[in-house]
């Protein structure tokens, strides 16, 4: 009896979404980056212990690093405990984070992680190029999705 053939498929896991990335910016360009992390960090991210509202990228030395990330402490972490605020490497290739930096310098664009999931093994976070909204975007966006749920309303009624 021959073995079982292996999948290449690797299963991906969503740990937590920025729900207000999409009401605070425009989203222009996402990407998929890995993060460097601790252990005990994984192991808190495994358990949706984090927090990334207030989460953001910088470049440093051609070097991305995600910023105001709160991932919880691991409750059976032992001896090994890691700051929940300290900045984490984002892992991209140069050329990458050169074409990020021009973007980001021309256009006044920020980097803003949009979601945070495992992919097989390995933590990835979606890295979103943003443009922040104004006030008055935010209302025609909120009006917009209101007039289409009216819409629905009415046609539902009708049949």
């Amino acid at each position: 009896m021959p073995p079982p053939e292996k999948s290449n498929k690797k299963l991906t896991i969503k740990i937590a979404t920025n729900r207000k990335a999409k009401h605070d910016f425009h989203i222009i360009e996402s990407l998929e980056v890995g993060i460097e992390l601790k252990g005990v960090e994984v192991k808190s991210l495994r358990a949706n212990k984090l927090t990334m509202e207030d989460a953001f990228a910088d470049i440093i030395d051609n070097q991305i690093w995600l910023k105001q990330l709160h991932i919880s402490l691991y409750e059976n972490a032992g001896h090994e405990i890691v700051d929940p605020l300290r900045k984490r490497k984002l892992l991209l290739h140069k050329s990458e984070i050169i074409k990020l930096a021009k973007k980001i310098k021309l256009n006044g664009y920020t980097l803003i992680p949009l979601d945070v999931h495992f992919n097989g093994p390995w933590a990835k976070i979606t890295l979103g190029l943003c443009q922040g909204k104004k006030q008055h975007d935010k209302r025609d966006d909120l009006k917009k999705k209101s007039d289409l749920r009216d819409m629905q309303r009415s046609s539902k009624n009708r049949f």
